[in-house]
């Protein structure tokens, strides 16, 4: 019999991390059905992510709204998903990562007594306040879960000694591989890449294939950095653009007026740096291949980073993805001013410690985690 499995998701990195999965089972007719619901998290960055993806929703909440706070996003998931949850009653209920959308998601379910299965499972910083609410999130989560999907052993060990049975955890690697490269496989012909470097000459007047460009790719918009953490970033990043005329920087400037009104100020009018709007998931992937360093407080970028190839300094203080740090193609530099501009020179001018982290192999997966989730979902929904 045909077992019924509903995957919610409620922001662009659930989106670009569930939807390998989604369709590896939709593909799949005769073993799933396959029942998707929005809760719209984030409105107009999820829906551009399902579209590359095609994923058409069959539920949509749609709670984004102006100014949102945690206490609207979790009252109104909850509310509608209980709805849901009661008319379609699937067998398990998928949830990604470490979202509000996520941790209510289960919450929901388990109110419910319908199994859980969690993509992304034991990621952590053990320190509740970094990220928030993410980190709590992922704790409250595992509590609630009963298939636990981790994607390197690192994370297994983390729910083993929180006393997850080892029969529960599998390690599958990480969806957003399997993702990545499924974007740039369809970007790897000559007229795609031509498309892709005439739309950014075009809108943001950046010419990428000029050979001597040493392209830095930003992102920022983590609210633990927000005040001093993110002056230090900005400072940062305008004195490497000063000291190397052969770099360019661009930053897709996050829309939060915490990160607008910092990065505005200081980083504005230099003539090497580009502040740019967030971009789709094609556009920035393509922007990621291109460039020759990524500076970043984001999680997924350090997972997908590496399996291009891409040295990565991530300005936090913290991370939930020490595998990448361990293996040396990541490096924890933290929020203050120097260590930034430190790391980044070094890289630019150091050619062996360029190579030794943009050559070592990704820990993160192979590509297949989604079919491997799929097999066990079978497997143990028989």
């Amino acid at each position: 019999m045909k077992k019924k499995v509903l995957a919610v998701l409620g922001t662009r990195p659930e989106a670009i991390k569930l939807a390998p999965v989604i369709n590896r089972l939709k593909a799949q007719k005769s073993r799933f059905t396959t029942i998707v619901c929005a809760t719209a998290q984030h409105r107009h960055m999820l829906d551009q992510v399902l579209s590359i993806f095609r994923i058409s929703p069959d539920y949509d909440l749609n709670i984004m709204k102006a100014n949102q706070d945690l206490f609207d996003i979790t009252q109104k998931a909850l509310k509608g998903l209980k709805n849901i949850l009661e008319k379609v009653r699937p067998d398990v209920i998928l949830v990604q990562g470490d979202t509000t959308t996520a941790f209510i998601a289960g919450l929901a379910a388990f109110y419910l007594k319908i199994p859980i299965g969690h993509v992304e499972a034991g990621l952590r910083t053990h320190n509740k306040h970094s990220p928030f609410p993410e980190e709590m999130n992922r704790h409250l989560l595992s509590v609630l879960t009963d298939y636990h999907f981790a994607p390197t052993q690192w994370s297994r060990s983390n729910l083993l000694k929180e006393g997850v049975p080892d029969d529960r955890i599998w390690v599958t690697g990480n969806t957003v591989i399997d993702a990545l490269l499924e974007v740039v496989s369809g970007q790897g012909s000559g007229v795609r890449k031509k498309a892709f470097y005439e739309l950014f000459k075009r809108r943001y007047d950046l010419d990428l294939k000029t050979q001597t460009l040493k392209l830095i790719l930003v992102t920022g918009h983590r609210r633990e950095n927000f005040g001093e953490g993110f002056e230090n970033i900005c400072n940062a990043l305008r004195r490497i653009a000063e000291q190397r005329k052969d770099v360019t920087i661009v930053y897709p400037v996050h829309l939060n007026p915490n990160v607008q009104e910092p990065v505005r100020r200081i980083l504005g009018g230099i003539k090497n740096v580009h502040l740019i709007e967030p971009l789709g998931y094609e556009e920035f992937v393509f922007l990621m291949s291109t460039s020759f360093l990524i500076l970043t407080d984001s999680g997924g970028i350090q997972e997908e980073a590496p399996s291009l190839g891409k040295p990565v300094l991530v300005m936090r203080n913290t991370t939930e993805r020490p595998e990448g740090i361990e293996a040396g193609v990541l490096k924890l530099v933290g929020t203050a001013e120097r260590d930034i501009i430190d790391a980044a020179l070094k890289l630019l001018e150091d050619k062996n410690a360029y190579s030794k982290m943009s050559k070592t192999a990704s820990p993160y997966g192979d590509g297949k985690a989604s079919e491997k989730i799929a097999k066990i979902l079978s497997d143990v929904l028989r």
